[in-house]
């Protein structure tokens, strides 16, 4: 099953991001990937997909990840809602807030 994802890339305490195209199997570090659809510059906060190419992806069976979802909903890519990528153990903040009331 083919994949988008992230992979990091840059270096330590200086991560910037690409959006890949790869197969479910192969580990976010391999290296191995089929296309770069995208790249997530986290200190500059640039966000550039390719969005043609993403669209073309997922028409032909591509699964997207969490967070990859959340960003393609953001800058309106698909239509939907955002997907929790916060861990199950850690309560977000909102139950947070309604605890403390």
């Amino acid at each position: 099953m083919l994949k988008i994802r992230l992979q990091r890339v840059g270096r330590k305490n200086d991560a910037a991001f690409r959006v890949v195209l790869t197969d479910s199997k192969n580990s976010a570090k391999s290296g191995r990937f089929k296309e770069i659809l995208g790249t997530y510059n986290l200190k500059k906060g640039e966000v550039l997909f390719k969005q043609d190419r993403i669209s073309y992806w997922m028409k032909n069976g591509a699964q997207v990840s969490d967070t990859i979802h959340n960003f393609l909903v953001h800058q309106k890519v698909i239509e939907g809602k955002k997907k929790n990528v916060l861990s199950k153990k850690s309560p977000t903040k909102a139950k947070k807030e309604l605890k403390k009331s």
